[in-house]
Protein backbone atom coordinates (compact mmCIF):
# COMPACT_ATOMS: atom_id res chain seq x y z
CA UNK A 1 0.00 0.00 0.00
CA UNK A 2 1.14 3.50 -0.82
CA UNK A 3 0.09 6.15 1.67
CA UNK A 4 -0.96 9.22 -0.35
CA UNK A 5 -3.11 11.03 2.21
CA UNK A 6 -2.25 14.19 4.02
CA UNK A 7 -2.30 17.79 3.00
CA UNK A 8 1.27 18.13 1.67
CA UNK A 9 1.37 21.48 3.50
CA UNK A 10 5.14 21.46 4.08
CA UNK A 11 5.73 20.65 0.40
CA UNK A 12 3.23 23.21 -0.85
CA UNK A 13 1.83 20.86 -3.53
CA UNK A 14 0.48 17.32 -3.70
CA UNK A 15 3.53 15.10 -3.16
CA UNK A 16 1.97 12.24 -5.12
CA UNK A 17 1.80 14.19 -8.37
CA UNK A 18 5.21 15.83 -8.30
CA UNK A 19 7.52 14.66 -11.08
CA UNK A 20 10.69 12.76 -10.20
CA UNK A 21 12.82 11.46 -13.06
CA UNK A 22 10.03 11.73 -15.63
CA UNK A 23 7.30 10.06 -13.55
CA UNK A 24 5.06 11.16 -10.72
CA UNK A 25 6.03 10.18 -7.21
CA UNK A 26 3.08 7.79 -6.94
CA UNK A 27 4.01 6.14 -10.26
CA UNK A 28 7.61 5.65 -9.09
CA UNK A 29 6.58 4.20 -5.73
CA UNK A 30 3.98 1.92 -7.37
CA UNK A 31 6.57 0.64 -9.86
CA UNK A 32 8.97 -0.14 -7.00
CA UNK A 33 6.23 -1.95 -5.05
CA UNK A 34 5.39 -4.09 -8.08
CA UNK A 35 9.08 -4.74 -8.77
CA UNK A 36 9.58 -6.23 -5.29
CA UNK A 37 6.50 -8.43 -5.63
CA UNK A 38 3.69 -6.44 -4.02
CA UNK A 39 0.37 -7.52 -5.50
CA UNK A 40 -2.04 -5.83 -5.50
CA UNK A 41 -0.58 -2.33 -5.26
CA UNK A 42 -3.11 0.10 -3.80
CA UNK A 43 -3.08 3.75 -2.83
CA UNK A 44 -4.61 4.91 0.43
CA UNK A 45 -5.67 8.52 0.81
CA UNK A 46 -7.92 11.08 -0.77
CA UNK A 47 -7.36 10.33 -4.48
CA UNK A 48 -6.68 7.20 -6.52
CA UNK A 49 -3.94 8.59 -8.76
CA UNK A 50 -4.99 6.02 -11.36
CA UNK A 51 -4.33 2.98 -9.17
CA UNK A 52 -6.63 0.75 -7.13
CA UNK A 53 -7.59 2.93 -4.21
CA UNK A 54 -8.96 2.99 -0.68
CA UNK A 55 -9.99 6.18 1.11
CA UNK A 56 -8.54 7.12 4.49
CA UNK A 57 -10.96 6.46 7.33
CA UNK A 58 -11.38 9.04 8.66
CA UNK A 59 -10.20 11.42 5.91
CA UNK A 60 -6.86 13.01 6.88
CA UNK A 61 -6.72 10.59 9.82
CA UNK A 62 -2.95 10.40 9.69
CA UNK A 63 -0.68 7.63 8.48
CA UNK A 64 -2.02 5.03 10.91
CA UNK A 65 -5.52 5.70 9.61
CA UNK A 66 -4.17 5.00 6.13
CA UNK A 67 -2.43 1.81 7.24
CA UNK A 68 -5.61 0.56 8.91
CA UNK A 69 -7.76 1.31 5.85
CA UNK A 70 -5.19 -0.29 3.55
CA UNK A 71 -4.81 -3.33 5.81
CA UNK A 72 -8.58 -3.93 5.72
CA UNK A 73 -8.62 -3.68 1.91
CA UNK A 74 -5.63 -5.98 1.49
CA UNK A 75 -7.10 -8.51 3.94
CA UNK A 76 -10.35 -8.49 1.94
CA UNK A 77 -8.27 -9.12 -1.20
CA UNK A 78 -6.80 -12.25 0.41
CA UNK A 79 -3.42 -10.81 1.38
CA UNK A 80 -1.69 -11.73 4.62
CA UNK A 81 1.21 -9.27 4.56
CA UNK A 82 1.60 -5.63 3.52
CA UNK A 83 4.46 -3.52 2.28
CA UNK A 84 3.63 -0.01 3.45
CA UNK A 85 5.30 2.79 1.48
CA UNK A 86 5.03 6.56 1.68
CA UNK A 87 4.46 8.48 -1.53
CA UNK A 88 7.00 11.05 -0.38
CA UNK A 89 9.87 8.56 -0.81
CA UNK A 90 9.98 8.14 -4.62
CA UNK A 91 13.74 7.62 -4.72
CA UNK A 92 13.57 4.36 -2.75
CA UNK A 93 15.26 1.41 -4.40
CA UNK A 94 14.57 -2.30 -4.14
CA UNK A 95 17.80 -2.83 -2.20
CA UNK A 96 16.55 -0.36 0.43
CA UNK A 97 13.64 -2.70 1.14
CA UNK A 98 15.52 -6.01 1.16
CA UNK A 99 16.08 -6.16 4.94
CA UNK A 100 12.43 -5.37 5.64
CA UNK A 101 11.09 -7.82 3.06
CA UNK A 102 13.29 -10.60 4.47
CA UNK A 103 12.14 -10.01 8.06
CA UNK A 104 10.36 -12.78 9.91
CA UNK A 105 6.76 -12.36 11.04
CA UNK A 106 5.27 -10.02 12.08
CA UNK A 107 7.48 -7.74 9.95
CA UNK A 108 9.87 -4.84 10.30
CA UNK A 109 10.48 -1.11 9.99
CA UNK A 110 13.87 0.59 10.26
CA UNK A 111 14.86 1.85 13.69
CA UNK A 112 14.07 5.55 13.93
CA UNK A 113 12.02 5.51 10.72
CA UNK A 114 8.50 4.17 10.64
CA UNK A 115 8.11 3.88 6.87
CA UNK A 116 8.67 1.86 4.85
CA UNK A 117 7.33 -1.05 6.86
CA UNK A 118 6.46 -4.66 6.24
CA UNK A 119 3.53 -5.78 8.37
CA UNK A 120 1.68 -9.05 8.78
CA UNK A 121 -1.97 -8.11 8.60
CA UNK A 122 -2.71 -10.43 11.53
CA UNK A 123 -0.32 -8.33 13.65
CA UNK A 124 -2.37 -5.13 13.33
CA UNK A 125 -3.12 -4.45 16.99
CA UNK A 126 -6.74 -4.74 18.07
CA UNK A 127 -8.00 -1.31 19.03
CA UNK A 128 -5.48 0.52 16.81
CA UNK A 129 -6.79 3.99 15.98
CA UNK A 130 -6.24 6.46 13.17
CA UNK A 131 -4.71 9.07 15.48
CA UNK A 132 -1.92 6.83 16.74
CA UNK A 133 1.68 7.64 15.90
CA UNK A 134 3.24 5.14 13.48
CA UNK A 135 5.81 4.22 16.14
CA UNK A 136 3.05 3.02 18.45
CA UNK A 137 1.58 0.86 15.69
CA UNK A 138 5.01 -0.64 14.94
CA UNK A 139 5.69 -1.30 18.62
CA UNK A 140 2.31 -2.85 19.37
CA UNK A 141 2.50 -4.98 16.22
CA UNK A 142 5.85 -6.31 17.45
CA UNK A 143 7.82 -5.25 14.38
CA UNK A 144 11.56 -5.82 14.30
CA UNK A 145 13.54 -2.57 14.16
CA UNK A 146 16.78 -3.20 12.23
CA UNK A 147 19.29 -0.38 11.87
CA UNK A 148 18.87 1.74 8.78
CA UNK A 149 21.94 1.88 6.55
CA UNK A 150 23.35 5.39 7.04
CA UNK A 151 24.11 5.97 3.37
CA UNK A 152 20.45 5.64 2.37
CA UNK A 153 18.65 7.27 5.30
CA UNK A 154 17.69 10.42 3.35
CA UNK A 155 16.32 8.35 0.47
CA UNK A 156 14.29 6.18 2.84
CA UNK A 157 13.04 9.17 4.85
CA UNK A 158 11.87 10.87 1.63
CA UNK A 159 10.91 14.47 1.03
CA UNK A 160 8.39 16.45 3.03
CA UNK A 161 9.73 19.89 2.09
CA UNK A 162 10.99 21.54 -1.09
CA UNK A 163 14.51 21.57 0.35
CA UNK A 164 14.43 17.82 0.99
CA UNK A 165 13.04 17.27 -2.51
CA UNK A 166 15.81 19.37 -4.06
CA UNK A 167 18.47 17.40 -2.16
CA UNK A 168 17.06 14.05 -3.31
CA UNK A 169 16.69 15.24 -6.90
CA UNK A 170 20.32 16.35 -6.88
CA UNK A 171 21.35 12.79 -5.96
CA UNK A 172 19.31 11.09 -8.68
CA UNK A 173 21.65 9.98 -11.46
CA UNK A 174 20.87 10.99 -15.06
CA UNK A 175 17.87 13.22 -14.38
CA UNK A 176 16.70 16.11 -16.54
CA UNK A 177 18.16 19.45 -15.56
CA UNK A 178 14.65 20.93 -15.51
CA UNK A 179 14.02 18.93 -12.35
CA UNK A 180 17.27 19.87 -10.67
CA UNK A 181 17.32 22.52 -7.96
CA UNK A 182 17.83 25.98 -9.39
CA UNK A 183 17.03 24.88 -12.96
CA UNK A 184 15.08 27.44 -14.86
Amino acid sequence: MILTGGGSTRMGADKATQIWGGASAVERVAALAAAVGANPVITVGGASHGLPHVRDEPPLGGPVGGVLAGARALHEAGCTRALVLAVDAPTLQAADLATLLAADEPGAAYDGLHLPMVLSLSAVPPGAEAGWPLGRLAERAGLARPACPQDVTARIRGANTLGERDALLACMPGEDSAEKPGAG
